[in-house]
């Protein structure tokens, strides 16, 4: 009796692993894949912004129109 729940102990800690595990690391993987965003610093108040919502004006990354004027 002992060796069957061992047995069934085992095959089902090896379906674990065949089918859920490697789903969870593609998820993962994909999660990291997706965070690519970049943060600058404004050069006048010195808040740190996703470079893809900041104002480019010669060559620097500003947080809002204020910082800019």
């Amino acid at each position: 009796m002992l060796i069957k729940l061992l047995l069934l102990g085992v095959a089902l800690f090896a379906v674990y692993l065949l089918f859920f595990k490697k789903g969870r690391e593609k998820n993962i993987q994909k999660k990291n894949e997706e965070i690519t965003d970049t943060l600058v610093e404004c050069p006048k108040c010195g808040t740190y912004v996703s470079k893809d919502e900041a104002i480019l004006s010669s060559g620097k990354y500003f947080c809002s129109k204020e910082c800019l004027k």
